[in-house]
């Protein structure tokens, strides 16, 4: 009799520069001066020996908290270059980019790394990027929205256009492509009118994988409609298990199987080889942060607000709701900061590394511990590790977590596919698109 798998865990590594913490830059093991290619690399090169299924890079049109970031599509089309297996997943926004450029840049990247793309959908939620694009003001977030469905259906249709047995490649009959194999989308909507057909044939997992990050009201029926996989974020369980109980509920409304969504929460762990070496690290890092940087951070994920006006020890003042930035993490921060009546400057720290995410800081059985809690009782198909700082947060994950994980059976020791999809327990998509 055959015998179904046991279900494993899904994990990424969510990079940024010098780490997720505010204050990553400061910390004593950063090196600053060094090629950033060559320190993603080898972050990502260490990330594919411990089987995670991808590396996911964010993305942000401006300059912010002064820190600058290399374009992911660039950055990605030169790490698919040296990697073999793990998934490759990059931020574009569909408030500031146009559908034709994102469904070419993703094929291409998807080509190159022979099917590992994924395509991170996000609407914008920093204002300040308006002002790079002839913009006065930010687009507001029902816009946001619906722009955005609409620019997944040019994307996919335009992915979909080509048939997987397309190439003919008949040199004696002079044909290249079977007739009728490649199609014009010739979509005509509010937001966009694009002919097609794409230029970039289709990858040995069909298309890029979606990923999607909202998890407002209008987040959530997009994410239930379009993606493959939702990051999201919770700091407690049970939040965590109301939102996957709902998603799943409307991914299953939207007439598709539960399964095609994998839900993976974010998650920033400080780990150490004791409870108390993982605090001290913990503790290094918030000793590190600069109360400007600490409040701008706040500012911005609490819904692009100026917050310098209060008192810094004073409570959160009550704000409007956000039309410019995130409406789910305004309502996670906000709630978080009443629930424990943290003043200003408590709420900067207690986000300055997690930002609103699951936080675990100890041993490698702790870390372990709570992610098979999640996992095993409905608030996670996996988790997006954010790293503390790099390298040696990162490092820390790869080589204590990852591998209790294994000795538990609740992840992979060797890649059994090559594609993103693969990995992830996805199905192909279709060829044809509706």
């Amino acid at each position: 009799m055959s015998r179904t798998p046991p279900r494993q865990l899904s994990i990424g590594a969510f990079l940024m520069r010098h780490g997720h913490h505010v204050a990553a830059w400061r910390h004593p093991d950063t090196d600053l001066e060094g090629n950033v290619f060559q320190v993603f690399k080898r972050q990502v090169l260490a990330a594919e020996r411990a089987c995670l299924d991808a590396v996911f890079f964010a993305d942000s049109v401006a300059l912010t908290n002064g820190v600058p970031a290399l374009e992911p599509l660039t950055l990605l089309s030169a790490l698919a270059a040296v990697t073999e297996r793990i998934g490759l997943i990059g931020t574009a926004t569909t408030t500031y980019n146009e559908p034709y450029h994102v469904a070419r840049k993703f094929a291409s990247l998807d080509a190159i790394s022979q099917g590992r793309a994924g395509w991170n959908l996000v609407t914008s939620d920093n204002a300040i990027e308006a002002h790079n694009f002839g913009r006065d003001a930010h687009v507001g977030h029902a816009e946001r929205y619906a722009r955005a469905r609409e620019f997944y259906d040019v994307v996919t249709g335009l992915w979909n256009g080509w048939d997987d047995d397309a190439a003919v490649n008949d040199k004696a009959g002079a044909q290249l492509y079977r007739p009728g194999s490649v199609r014009r989308l010739d979509h005509r909507g509010e937001h966009f009118s694009v002919a097609g057909p794409l230029n970039v044939a289709r990858s040995e997992q069909g298309h890029p994988v979606v990923v999607q990050a909202g998890s407002s009201e209008a987040g959530r029926d997009l994410a239930a409609a379009t993606a493959d996989v939702v990051f999201t974020a919770h700091p407690v369980l049970a939040s965590a298990q109301a939102f996957y109980r709902d998603l799943k509920q409307r991914v299953a409304a939207a007439g598709r199987h539960p399964d095609q969504l994998k839900i993976m929460p974010g998650l920033f762990a400080v780990v150490g080889s004791s409870e108390a070496e993982a605090q001290d690290k913990f503790g290094l890092l918030q000793e590190l942060i600069q109360p400007d940087v600490g409040l701008a951070l706040l500012g911005r994920m609490i819904g692009n607000f100026d917050l310098s006006g209060y008192d810094l020890d004073g409570p959160l003042p009550e704000l409007p709701l956000t039309n410019d930035g995130q409406r789910s993490r305004q309502q996670l921060l906000t709630a978080l900061a009443q629930g424990e009546n943290l003043t200003i400057r408590q709420l900067y720290q207690r986000i300055a590394g997690g930002r609103g995410h699951f936080t675990v800081i100890g041993t490698a059985q702790t870390v372990a511990d709570q992610m098979q809690q999640w996992f095993e009782e409905g608030a996670a198909d996996g988790f997006n590790f954010m790293s503390p700082h790099l390298p040696g947060g990162l490092d820390d994950f790869l080589q204590g977590v990852v591998p209790e994980l294994q000795r538990r059976g609740l992840f992979r020791t060797a890649y059994a596919g090559s594609t993103l999809r693969d990995h992830l327990g996805l199905a192909r998509p279709g060829r044809a698109h509706a």
